[in-house]
């Protein structure tokens, strides 16, 4: 009886073979028709098929892409009854000029951005000057390029290294320590870029982004950051307060160095992901672009953390500030960084401790997850963990 319902089964997943492979040839044929291009859900777009092509290469200096790059790919759903979209290997980055890949001589995951440096011609040099030996200090928090690559025979395009990373507020924060931990570490991290004399222009809240490798016990897949890479559930993370991460900016695509002379530097506006920066809407002329990352840096504060977390009203005077329609009226992040220590030394130890509300909750659960969240920071107040993260106690 098994051998009939095994050959059963079999015969069924043939036939749903041959049907999905008539279904597929039907499509091709009214593309072809209709002059459009021929895609199927999951397949690779034009994009992921230059990574396909340089696979062998990038596997040659050291560097494994996911299975689903590789020049032999055969999609798993294929001839089977699984729904695509719950294959790991149907999963895309969540922009194409990034790819995922493991660095073959350790194990470790990173990710790989395709650039092209006629377009962003400073690029390299910005992110190689910030990551330089004499700049490795505490207060830098931007990323660093763990390698350069040429593309052979394609002069314009170069490949870098980054370390695989989440966004800042992924996972939500808990307490308003943690919150302010970040605060202050990118204010500390712009502050430096601006004492070296770099302007990032686009520090927006997608170019912020998390270093969590203390908070997962179990690596995260870079497609799918809930789940686990090895597919065995979700990926369970520890708190910010037990395992302080360090933010970081990225995408120096439009950043810019100058020397030290070059006190008030002039250039011509440039669009960064933010489109209301307010010396940009009436005039074409040339702008200090300093100025302009503080308004950035406010507007991502104002945006992600004020907008969305209650209890955050000692932030909103110097916020406000950053956000000041005449640039110099602007504090320097000097300046921020001087009003921001003040502000938060002068908060509670209950106050930082308290629990980082969305005003988006739901105000039913607010008594449980209080309780939950008190439970917790009496273990915390017992380990003598520090409010702020990454201050010592």
């Amino acid at each position: 009886m098994a051998f009939f319902a095994l050959f059963d089964s079999k015969l069924r997943a043939q036939r749903k073979e041959e049907e999905a492979e008539e279904s597929r040839l039907r499509y091709e044929r009214t593309c072809r028709l209709l002059g459009t291009e021929i895609t199927f859900p999951g397949d690779l777009d034009s994009d992921e098929m230059w990574w396909r092509d340089h696979f062998l290469w990038l596997k040659d200096v050291g560097y494994q892409l996911r299975t689903r790059h590789a020049p032999d790919w055969v999609p798993s759903w294929r001839g089977t009854d699984q729904y695509w979209g719950l294959c790991e290997d149907s999963w895309q980055m969540a922009a194409t000029q990034i790819a995922s890949a493991t660095r073959m001589s350790d194990g470790i995951h990173v990710v790989l951005k395709r650039i092209q440096p006629s377009l962003h011609p400073y690029e390299i040099e910005v992110g190689r000057f910030l990551a330089s030996e004499p700049l490795r200090q505490r207060e830098n928090h931007c990323v660093e390029m763990l390698d350069v690559l040429q593309v052979p025979n394609e002069a314009d395009e170069t490949i870098l290294v980054l370390p695989l990373l989440r966004p800042f507020d992924n996972p939500p924060f808990e307490t308003i320590g943690e919150i302010i931990d970040f605060t202050l570490q990118v204010f500390e991290g712009l502050q430096f870029m601006h004492k070296h004399r770099v302007a990032h222009r686009d520090c927006m809240n997608l170019n912020i982004m998390m270093d969590p490798r203390e908070m997962y016990l179990h690596p995260f897949h870079p497609c799918r950051p809930s789940r686990r890479l090895d597919l065995k559930g979700p990926a369970k993370h520890r708190s910010r307060t037990e395992c302080p991460p360090r933010y970081l900016f990225i995408d120096f695509g439009i950043s810019r160095r100058y020397q030290a002379w070059q006190v008030a530097p002039l250039e011509p506006p440039i669009w960064g992901g933010y489109k209301g920066v307010p010396e940009f809407q009436t005039s074409d002329e040339p702008r200090n672009p300093f100025p302009t990352d503080v308004w950035y840096l406010g507007y991502t504060l104002q945006q992600q953390l004020l907008e969305v977390y209650r209890g955050l009203s000692f932030m909103e005077p110097l916020v406000s500030d950053m956000l000041q329609t005449d640039p110099a009226k602007r504090p320097t992040m000097d300046e921020v960084m001087s009003r921001f220590v003040p502000t938060y030394s002068a908060l509670s130890p209950w106050k930082l401790r308290s629990r980082a509300v969305k005003k988006e909750e739901w105000i039913i659960m607010r008594p449980f997850r209080a309780l939950f969240h008190w439970l917790r920071c009496l273990r915390f107040l017992w380990r003598r963990l520090p409010a702020i993260p990454s201050l010592t106690v």
